[in-house]
């Protein structure tokens, strides 16, 4: 079984959670293979984590209006 085979075998056994897992982190290193790792390696990281973290993020619903933004004192 070849190494592309092995992990298509395992991964569809996983919960869904963790597949989208495996799939952050294949894109991560294919965004690591893109960039050149030089100086920029904490920026390039940076980078990939914000994507990551907002993904889905716009089919979330909103907790919060423009009222609750407002300083209030009393």
């Amino acid at each position: 079984m070849t190494i592309p085979e092995e992990i298509y075998h395992q991964v569809q056994h996983m919960p869904e959670t963790l597949q989208a897992e495996v799939l952050d982190f294949v894109e991560y290193l294919e965004f690591k293979k893109i960039k050149p790792l030089n100086g920029e390696k904490e920026i390039d990281w940076s980078a990939f984590s914000l994507v990551n973290a907002m993904q889905g993020m716009e089919d979330e619903d909103t907790l919060y209006s423009i009222d609750d933004l407002k300083e209030r004192f009393s």
